[in-house]
């Protein structure tokens, strides 16, 4: 059974430091651990090194979430998500896809269930699949449809992460405003928001 804390972490979290830091390769890795980001998201990494990536992240204190579709030598199948969990200190994954959420959430893992705002049809899709995979997380992308944000927050009784083509702090503030409880991004300048007074 899953314990709250990780969900408790990731909601403290994001009161303190909405925006959440994703990683794309090594060098972004070691700038994420001097960021004021609390929240990882692990956007890269294959079989060999995801352990690595994830205990070096894990060792600044930070929660350390893995986009388990992008990692090399992953299959999109459930002994995947077995794997993070038996072999990663890793908080919990993010997926496109709900058997692996639904997985994780067997396995006691935290969930981001990630959807990219296509059209209508995505849209109403986003009820069910959360209904019956329940992550603890909606993700949706991209950031900037502050109105879909609202949309889709009256559809689903969850935390609702924005993400993808955040320029900058407007991006942010607009996001925030609209509902979101924070902003996942790869703009190293926008981590820097979160130290912002």
């Amino acid at each position: 059974m899953k314990t709250n804390n990780a969900i408790d972490f990731f909601m403290e979290s994001t009161e303190r430091s909405p925006i959440i830091a994703g990683i794309k390769n090594d060098e972004w890795l070691q700038e994420c651990k001097k960021s004021d980001c609390e929240i990882v998201y692990i956007l890269y990494g294959d079989i060999c090194n995801i352990a690595d990536i994830v205990e070096q992240i894990k060792e600044t204190g930070k929660m350390a979430v893995v986009h388990i579709d992008l990692i090399n030598g992953f299959s999109a199948k459930d002994i995947c998500v077995d794997f993070i969990k038996k072999y990663t200190r890793a908080d919990g994954i993010i997926s496109t896809k709900p058997y692996l959420i639904k997985r994780a959430n067997e396995l006691g893992l935290f969930t981001v269930q990630r959807f990219f705002m296509l059209d209508a049809i995505t849209y109403a899709n986003i009820k069910k699949h959360v209904k019956e995979n329940n992550p603890d997380v909606v993700e949706i992308m991209p950031a900037g449809l502050t109105k879909m944000i609202r949309y889709v927050l009256e559809q689903v009784d969850k935390p609702l992460v924005a993400s993808g083509l955040v320029l900058d702090e407007e991006d942010v503030m607009g996001a925030l405003k609209a509902g979101a409880i924070a902003i996942s991004t790869t703009n190293q300048e926008v981590w820097k928001l979160n130290s912002a007074d």
